[in-house]
């Protein structure tokens, strides 16, 4: 599937892809997925036949759109191409797709021992509880927590929610709030400090990372 405007969050099993403009998501056949669509998303599919494909990749995974591939797959869209006509413009998309250099997807724990915590920020990413306190709150001890987490995602909890926090981030930001909304919303104290975690994650600020995006675009 391909976007433009806004972002996808399809949910694959125990992941959560967050895609924006200029990426698109190679989805394996057969894998059952979900999701939403934030508001101002156009995303458009294309269909390969296993047969017909000189390579997959084994897992759901984010695709740049570059311009050609996106023409490549407009093409591919229209209804009245023959069958050699769409087997050279599939050949083409083969040789060219490439997987984004940023895989956004967030690790859902599935670990009982902390899958209230999970929900619970899902639900809420502003939830400001500390560690300690979740941790009280559960009847387990901090390190438990965080090896927990740590087994479950790669993370840290303080690192698996502020990964959270992004990916809300960019569905907020995608629809048009400021990052002040977007920064009280996702429980920040201060703009400064969620733009200083938005550029931990994403390797730039906000307003650079919609701005390349536009030029991607453009």
């Amino acid at each position: 599937m391909t976007l433009s405007g806004g972002t996808l969050t399809p949910h694959v099993g125990d992941r959560i892809f967050t895609v924006f403009e200029g990426n698109g998501l190679w989805m394996p056949a057969g894998v059952v997925h979900g999701g939403r669509a934030t508001a101002g998303a156009e995303f458009h599919d294309a269909l390969f036949a296993p047969d017909r494909t000189p390579f997959a990749f084994e897992e759901p995974k984010a695709i740049e759109m570059t311009p050609l591939l996106e023409s490549l797959l407009a093409h591919l869209s229209r209804t009245d191409l023959d069958a050699p006509a769409r087997a050279r413009a599939e050949s083409v998309v083969f040789d060219v797709i490439r997987p984004s250099a940023r895989q956004f997807a967030l690790q859902v724990p599935g670990d009982p021992r902390i899958d209230a915590i999970a929900a619970a920020l899902l639900d809420d990413p502003a939830d400001d509880r500390s560690l300690e306190e979740w941790a009280r709150l559960l009847g387990a001890s901090e390190r438990t927590v965080t090896r927990a987490f740590r087994r479950a995602t790669g993370l840290s909890f303080a690192q698996w929610r502020q990964m959270l926090r992004v990916h809300r981030a960019l569905m907020l930001l995608s629809e048009g709030f400021d990052v002040t909304t977007v920064s009280e919303t996702l429980g920040y104290a201060q703009p400064s400090s969620f733009i200083a975690a938005f550029r931990r994650v994403m390797g730039t600020t906000p307003g650079a990372f919609f701005g390349a995006t536009a030029d991607l675009s453009s």
